[in-house]
């Protein structure tokens, strides 16, 4: 009964928050939709397997992105990663407009992030994360953070040729 239950509870929280999941995952691997599944899934397989901890921390949704990007910047470390580059992407499901010039030159040029630095941007600015709940989750200082985040904007706006915005303030 108790594993129904725990089964029961991980079905909710995948439900409520795979595709945020999924999409975040996507900005981590700059577009690449077959890796930002495979990071949701080693991630998922990870939060299941600690579950009983993860339902019990004070922000379980932080707690998945959290796992997420460890999930996206351990597979980043791997020596023997090779990836198949795909020739021909066939979508599952049609995706809804979207301005395909723009979205390929940001995911371009997150691509060329490395890969901690990618992770900053995602989730300062897509996530909103503040300093501290981005340091928490990279598990590294507020100042690294924010160096990490002022390279990352400062490479970002050399290859976009164009100003970026930020809402930087004393803590954010």
């Amino acid at each position: 009964m108790r594993q129904e239950i725990r089964d029961a509870e991980f079905s909710e929280y995948v439900a409520a928050q795979r595709v945020r999941l999924v999409r975040t995952a996507r900005l981590l691997t700059a577009g690449d939709h077959a890796e930002a599944e495979d990071v949701v899934q080693v991630a998922l397989t990870r939060l299941y397997v600690y579950w009983p901890r993860v339902r019990r921390a004070d922000d379980p949704v932080a707690y998945g992105f959290r796992a997420l990007t460890n999930a996206f910047l351990d597979e980043r470390r791997r020596a023997h990663r090779r990836r198949e580059v795909p020739t021909e992407i066939t979508p599952d499901t049609a995706e809804p407009a979207v301005d395909h010039e723009t979205r390929s030159t940001v995911l371009a040029a997150l691509h060329g992030l490395p890969p901690r630095q990618r992770a900053v941007v995602v989730l300062r600015h897509f996530l909103q994360y503040d300093v501290a709940a981005t340091a928490h989750a990279l598990g590294c200082s507020e100042g690294t953070v924010k160096s990490q985040n002022a390279k990352a904007l400062n490479r970002l706006r050399e290859v976009l040729g164009a100003p970026l915005t930020t809402q930087e303030g004393p803590n954010r």
